[in-house]
């Protein structure tokens, strides 16, 4: 294949330098994208019920739009699946992102606008290429193909509109991309859109084994079980083996670090290059622009608004207005027609200009059931950290707490799926208790002198139960993911009734 780099790259290094001007003008920045948004979607229903056509700055948005949560617009939603137009966004919406995570059980329908697709996801993804070739000027990144990893648009609704489509936001993404995108990447659409994961892992794997592969796009957990197959396929030792001009792997969606030495160790550590980005069902937000830095930067000007909701409760503040060294809570008002939205992540900002953070969990997926407000950042952080003292590796995991009883402390009990066990799982539950305090200071403090805290406890997971969890939960797929933690018990429960 020819080398198209050359070609590509002035187009990708104008984004970045666009990127640059952000700096010292978040607020300007910020502050059109959001009257943009009002003025476009004034004559919505919403629009019309908030009074967006009187909204002249951010202070006034703030005071007239009401924080939201999914419970809050699911009928809104509901009505625009069904066809009803200018509800949330302008016109009518033909496609959703079906994702999990609602307080009641049900599943979310995030609008997947025109606008969004154009102004959000893709110029994301190109945003995440910029700043690659703009850190490697020796890629070739375009001289082969691209493997990107997706979902399906297996769905729980019945009676969908003809002509409405409901599915993984990646799904959507593969389905209405440019045909010309479809020459530089695999698998083919019928193979990428497959609903049946067991059937969809061996046809990724033979569509995949004999491309020119330089980059692949995914979730770590994921994409890791199909590099393991294609290696097994090609008799290869590394992914290398079979892929000698892979150079990168563009990941996001759940936190390297626990799979990281599983990858070194499944290709050449000296040829490949990781690059994290921040790509939700709701809207893309951030990218990596340093590799000695892994904070991303937040995507300014891309159809989204953000604010930052402080964790003690306090008023959501605006880009301009946060804190380095805080985490807050993310809303986002985007061209998908969700305002002033809580999407349930948490993230820590490190830089206030330019405007750089990284994930530190999800608002509901926590342990706080002892005063210790352990966040997923804070076990991905002690995993690894346990797992590179000891030389173990873990393929999945979740945390949850156990209850103190008459005389018996409370503790938090880890269930792990390993990919290489410890040789002394005891010795490996010590370190990773101790790698947890030295993260999490409420942790050590609950935990000094095994008064309050007992030490975490560690029960195996049977090879392949995760993956058996989120069939049982219709919830198997390339862009589905294991809770990492919660503040109670329902979910290691019945993960733990098929761990038999």
């Amino acid at each position: 294949m020819i080398n198209l780099t050359p070609l590509l790259r002035p187009a990708f290094e104008l984004q970045v330098s666009a990127a640059e001007r952000w700096r010292g003008h978040i607020e300007a920045v910020q502050t059109r994208v959001l009257m943009a948004l009002l003025h476009r979607a004034r004559r919505t229903r919403y629009g019309i019920v908030h009074g967006f056509g009187a909204i002249a700055d951010y202070d006034s948005f703030a005071r007239q739009v009401p924080v939201t949560e999914y419970a809050d617009i699911r009928a809104d939603v509901m009505d625009m699946v069904s066809g009803a137009a200018d509800i949330l966004w302008p016109g009518r919406c033909r496609r959703f992102a079906q994702s999990s995570g609602t307080s009641d059980g049900k599943s979310k329908f995030i609008p997947v606008t025109a606008d969004s697709l154009r102004r959000n996801h893709y110029a994301g993804g190109s945003a995440v290429v910029a700043n690659y070739l703009h850190l490697y000027p020796d890629s070739r990144l375009f001289a082969g193909k691209s493997f990107i990893l997706g979902g399906s648009f297996a769905n729980e609704l019945a009676d969908i509109p003809r002509g409405v489509r409901v599915g993984d936001l990646s799904a959507n993404l593969i389905e209405a991309i440019n045909p010309a995108v479809n020459l530089l990447r695999v698998p083919s659409k019928r193979i990428a859109l497959m609903a049946d994961w067991h059937e969809k892992l061996p046809a990724l794997v033979q569509a995949s084994l004999h491309q020119d592969i330089t980059n692949i796009s995914g979730v770590p957990s994921w994409f890791m079980t199909v590099i393991k197959e294609v290696i097994k396929a090609a008799g290869a030792d590394t992914i290398h083996d079979v892929w000698p001009r892979l150079e990168v792997f563009f990941h996001g969606g759940i936190s390297f670090e626990p799979y990281r030495e599983q990858y070194r160790r499944l290709t050449d550590p000296a040829r490949m290059r990781y690059l994290e980005t921040y790509n939700a069902s709701e809207g893309f937000f951030a990218v990596q622009n340093d590799i000695s830095d892994r904070a991303m930067l937040l995507l300014l000007d891309h159809g989204v608004f953000y604010e930052f909701q402080p964790l003690d409760g306090g008023a959501p503040l605006p880009p301009w207005r946060v804190e380095p060294g805080r985490t807050y809570a993310l809303l986002i008002t985007a061209c998908n027609g969700l305002w002033r939205y809580a999407i349930g992540d948490t993230v820590t900002v490190h830089s206030a200009d330019p405007l750089k953070i990284t994930i530190a969990g999800r608002t509901k997926h926590y342990i706080n059931a002892f005063g210790e407000e352990v966040m997923v950042h804070n076990t991905d952080a002690a995993l690894a950290a346990a797992c590179a003292a000891t030389g173990a590796a873990v393929l999945n995991y979740t945390a949850a707490p156990v209850f103190a009883r008459d005389t018996q402390r409370g503790r938090h009990q880890w269930l792990i799926e390993w990919a290489t066990e410890p040789a002394d799982k005891e010795a490996f539950a010590d370190r990773l208790d101790a790698e947890l305090q030295r993260v999490n200071s409420d942790y050590q403090a609950k935990r000094a002198g095994n008064i309050f805290l007992d030490r975490l406890s560690i029960t195996d997971a049977r090879h392949g139960l995760f993956d058996d969890w989120l069939e049982a939960t219709g919830k198997l797929g390339g862009q589905r993911k294991v809770p990492r933690l919660a503040n109670d018990r329902h979910l290691i429960e019945s993960m733990l009734r098929l761990n038999a």
